[in-house]
């Protein structure tokens, strides 16, 4: 059966075959559309064009400074996590101009770069990141400076979410209640099944872009099926982490659980724990967790010229509290040990966070566990201020 309307929030059953015609679909549309590709190694946002150009048949294994990717006869379509990337950087560019100076005739003419982006469509969202992405929005657009680029940008984003059905060793979304179930922020989420899609739209964009799509209307049967991949998860993430806190199997990665129970005022109340010292032996403060977090937000802004002088940008870059020039004052640098600049990251990204944006900022992706070259586990630093480490 073909049926031209869906109405949001309405389940919809698709062959795999077409999720080829949703992406012709959004070309039409006028969509960049962006997803899930395997460069150098590991999976990072690319263009995709084709369902061919997807990791199918891949999974990621991930540990503290550790991921890779192998073949798997088992694997789907998105059965590998996250990668490095995150919507971060469609939205939040590592690099952007803010404005133009141009100096003609001895007389500079300044102007704003036109905000207007392209739409863009990332596939292969997950829930982590849908909830890192609303956090960014509050960043952005939620107090009373909105980010013109960045709004931009924002509106003209089309999602593809995924609920996922394996996670890593270094997920603990289900601790931040952020996943792995997708529940809202999406225009269409895709749930893999043995033989096909279920979709569930999201918004007006979604539905329109299923009108050229052949669908089915799903059974209970259906949707009781995708549900249940994400609660099996959620429910296997729970056991694994309580297992691998009471038994410590070395062999194995440990599976990750943060507990969340006051850890507002245990943070703020030990600013002074020695642990704070026996991190920082260990951090390169080298900034790879704050580059690949979804919502670490820190930038700088500098004046780039030409060589003739006559042309300068002022361009906003990514930053990071772990350099020595972000605390810099006319004073100097105020953090000045690599201590102190891990203290600040975490305590404002799982305390001082909540009093400024009202929300934790960490969503339990585990990128900054992954991806630290010495495999500093937030996780276990935490437990180690609780006095939970055995």
């Amino acid at each position: 059966m073909f049926v031209n309307k869906a109405p949001i929030k309405s389940y919809l059953s698709v062959g795999k075959s077409q999720l080829q015609s949703l992406i012709d679909g959004l070309h039409k549309l006028g969509y960049q559309t962006i997803g899930p590709r395997i460069v150098d190694g590991a999976i990072v946002y690319g263009e995709l064009n084709a369902i061919s150009d997807l990791p199918v048949g891949y999974v990621d294994w991930q540990d503290g400074g550790k991921y890779r990717l192998e073949p798997s006869d088992e694997a789907g379509h998105f059965d590998y996590v996250v990668g490095p990337d995150s919507l971060k950087k469609f939205l939040f560019p590592a690099r952007e101009t803010l404005l133009q100076s141009i100096r003609v005739d001895g007389t500079w003419n300044m102007a704003t770069p036109d905000p207007a982006p392209h739409p863009l469509a990332v596939f292969g969202v997950r829930s982590c990141d849908l909830h890192a992405l609303a956090i960014q929005d509050k960043v952005f657009l939620g107090g009373p400076y909105v980010d013109p680029g960045y709004q931009s940008r924002r509106n003209a984003l089309f999602v593809v979410a995924v609920n996922c059905r394996r996670a890593a060793a270094t997920c603990f979304c289900h601790s931040m209640k952020t996943g792995p179930a997708v529940e809202g922020g999406f225009d269409l989420a895709l749930t893999e099944l043995a033989d096909r899609f279920v979709v569930q739209v999201g918004s007006t964009r979604g539905a329109e872009v299923m009108t050229n799509i052949e669908w089915t209307a799903c059974t209970l049967q259906d949707i009781d099926d995708a549900r249940s991949i994400s609660k099996t998860l959620r429910d296997q993430m729970r056991t694994r982490a309580h297992n691998a806190e009471t038994q410590r199997e070395s062999e194995l990665p440990r599976e990750r659980h943060l507990d969340t129970t006051d850890i507002h005022d245990l943070l703020l109340d030990n600013l002074e724990h020695p642990r704070w010292s026996q991190v920082a032996n260990r951090c390169l403060a080298c900034a790879n967790c704050t580059i690949v977090c979804p919502t670490c937000f820190c930038s700088s802004v500098s004046e780039v010229s030409d060589l003739s002088g006559d042309n300068v940008r002022r361009e906003r870059a990514w930053d990071s509290c772990f350099t020595a020039e972000h605390s810099y004052m006319n004073t100097g640098t105020v953090r000045k040990t690599t201590a102190s600049r891990y203290r600040q990251w975490l305590t404002h990204k799982l305390a001082t966070w909540t009093d400024q944006f009202g929300t934790s900022g960490c969503v339990g992706c585990g990128r900054c566990i992954t991806w630290c070259p010495v495999g500093i586990d937030l996780t276990e630093e935490v437990a180690a201020i609780r006095g939970d480490e055995s």
